[in-house]
C-alpha cells in the first residue's frame, strides 16, 4: 500500500514539517520506496514534483523539506507499486483539467477490474489502475457537468457515489482536490487533525523533530492535514470510518 498526504488551510501554508514525516516512510521507517509525488495549489493552477526514487534519497524531497512552498492546498503521495512499473508516469499525484483548473488525484490502494472500464475524454499516460480510476471518475464529472456547476452540493454527491461504486473493486482511499475544496475517501487507513489557535507543539513520529506552531502561525489560522497514518505522537489525530468521504475547505471539515 502507497500513504498519502494532504493539507487545507485558510492562508497559504508550507507543509515542511508534515512532508518531513512522510519522507521518512519512503523507503526508511516505511516500505514506501518506489517513488513520491507532490502538488501545490497556485489558485486554479498546480505546481507538481515527482520522482520515481524513493523520497529517503530523493533530492528533488530534499528541496521540498528545505524551501517553503506556501500553498492553500496541497496534495503528496509515496508510492509502494503493486500494478505498473516504478517509473515517472506511474508516480501520484496524477492531474488532469475540467472548467478551466487543474484537478490532482492521489490513490491508495488497489482496485481489481478498473480497466474493464471504458475511458472517453481523459486517458492514462501510466499503467497503474489509479490513474484508470482518475480518468474515470472526471470522464464522469465531465459528461454529468460539461459546464463548471454552481450546484456544488450535486458535484459532491456525485464524486461520493463514484468514491463508493469504484470503493467495490477493492481498497480506494483517496485524497482530491479541484483546486477549491480538498476530498478525502477512506476505504481504510486516513486520518486528520485541524491545527487552529491557541496553536501548540507537534512531534514526528518518524524523526523525532519537534516544531512550536505559536512561532509560525497566526490567531486566525486553520489548517488541516489528512493523512494514511498519524504523523505526529502528541496530538489527537480523528481517524476516519470505512466509505467515510469528507470535504475540505480553508481548513475546516464542511457539513455535508
Amino acid at each position: 500500500m502507497c500513504e498519502l498526504l494532504g493539507l487545507n488551510a485558510n492562508v497559504p501554508t508550507d507543509i515542511c514539517f508534515s512532508f518531513k514525516g512522510l519522507v521518512q516512510r519512503g523507503g526508511k521507517t516505511g516500505p514506501h520506496k518506489d517513488g513520491w509525488g507532490i502538488s501545490l495549489y497556485e489558485g486554479r493552477g498546480s505546481r507538481s514534483f515527482h520522482d520515481p526514487r524513493a523520497s529517503v534519497a530523493s533530492e528533488i524531497a530534499e528541496l521540498i523539506q528545505r524551501y517553503s512552498i506556501k500553498s492553500k492546498i496541497i496534495i503528496s503521495h509515496i508510492r509502494k507499486a503493486n500494478r505498473g512499473k516504478v517509473c515517472l508516469e506511474n508516480t501520484h499525484p496524477f492531474s488532469r483539467e475540467l472548467w478551466g483548473c487543474s484537478w490532482v488525484f492521489a490513490h491508495n490502494g488497489q482496485l481489481k477490474g478498473i480497466k474493464k472500464r471504458p475511458l472517453t475524454f481523459y486517458q492514462p499516460i501510466g499503467a497503474t489502475d489509479s490513474e484508470h480510476a482518475f480518468c474515470w471518475m472526471m470522464g464522469q464529472i465531465r459528461e454529468k457537468f460539461p459546464e463548471k456547476t454552481k450546484n456544488i452540493k450535486a458535484l459532491w454527491k456525485m464524486i461520493h457515489a463514484l468514491a463508493k461504486d469504484i470503493n467495490q473493486l477493492g481498497v480506494f482511499s483517496f485524497l482530491l482536490s479541484d483546486s477549491r475544496y480538498l476530498y478525502a475517501y477512506c476505504t481504510n487507513n486516513m486520518c486528520w487533525i485541524t491545527r487552529r489557535h491557541p496553536f501548540g507543539k507537534a512531534r514526528l513520529i518518524d524523526t523525532g523533530e519537534t516544531i512550536d506552531f505559536r512561532e509560525h502561525t497566526t490567531a486566525k489560522d486553520v489548517v488541516t492535514v489528512v493523512a494514511s497514518r498519524a504523523l505526529t505522537d502528541n496530538e489527537e489525530w480523528i481517524l476516519m470510518e470505512k466509505g467515510e468521504f469528507k470535504i475540505f475547505q480553508n481548513g475546516h471539515a464542511l457539513p455535508y
